[in-house]
């Protein structure tokens, strides 16, 4: 199938590793020319380097901490500057730390949620009106697993990926007569070092090894094993491909069927 997205530009957040280097990735190799971001210079640009190696297309970075009220507003004029035009939005975050609820330091909640939710909207609502005027635009957020099914002890992951859910619904329906697409991919057990850190977690609380933590946890998916990152890159490339013009509004799982509702 062809994505239709040959020369086309893409600003991927949090993509110096894991699902966003492995999206920035998947999207270079269809043609587009991509902007990598996340805290560590080192990582981006080694990552950057070798995209534009495999792929030949470019690929930009530029440092941000989404913490920072102030990185949105900065983080889209760099990648205006950069590509010339921003054609598809990769809204991806790092996670909270694992824990109960009814345990949250509600001062965590609050800094997470800046970093995981505001700066996801700021960045959104900047990149919208070039979107707009165009006619054309994708807007793709990795969320989790825990919208739809919640994940024991990721209390506050599943509260903001949670309201993440109701504005990507909610925002769909407000620009989608504008050429504009939005949408979630949730990706179940994905192995990436943040499952490695939730794994580690599960084994310190339970008093058992990894090995065994993971083997029960390959046991909760029907494909038996947890997804690659190419694997779940390639459905998120698809959600910004031209073919997926009418697909707006809705939340993609890619979990192996580790999802139980329907």
């Amino acid at each position: 199938m062809d994505f239709g997205l040959n020369g086309k530009s893409a600003l991927v957040m949090a993509s110096s590793g894991g699902l966003g280097l492995g999206i920035a990735r998947a999207l270079a190799a269809q043609g587009v020319n991509v902007m990598l971001t996340g805290r560590n210079e080192d990582n981006l640009a080694k990552a950057a380097k070798q995209i534009e190696e495999d792929t030949g297309s470019r690929a930009h970075w530029h440092a941000a901490d989404l913490a920072d009220p102030g990185t949105p507003k900065a983080l889209v004029e760099a990648a205006t500057e950069a590509l010339g035009q921003i054609d598809i939005l990769v809204n991806n975050t790092g996670g909270p730390p694992p824990g109960l609820l009814a345990d949250a330091d509600l001062a965590t909640v609050a800094a997470q949620f800046q970093s995981m939710v505001t700066s996801v909207m700021a960045v959104t609502q900047a990149v919208l009106p070039q979107m707009r005027k165009s006619g054309w635009g994708r807007i793709v957020t990795v969320g989790s697993s825990g919208v739809e099914q919640p994940i024991p002890n990721l209390g506050i992951s599943n509260a903001l990926r949670g309201s993440l859910a109701g504005w990507s619904k909610s925002l769909a329906a407000e620009v989608a007569a504008d050429g504009v697409t939005v949408n979630m991919i949730l990706p179940g057990r994905i192995h990436t070092s943040r499952v490695d850190q939730i794994d580690e977690a599960a084994a310190k609380r339970t008093g058992t090894s990894l090995e065994e933590v993971r083997a029960a946890s390959h046991k909760t998916i029907p494909v038996g094993r947890y997804g690659t990152v190419e694997e779940f890159a390639s459905v998120a490339a698809f959600l910004a491909s031209a073919p997926a013009s009418f697909v707006t509004g809705s939340m993609v799982r890619c979990d192996g069927g580790m999802i139980r509702s329907v």
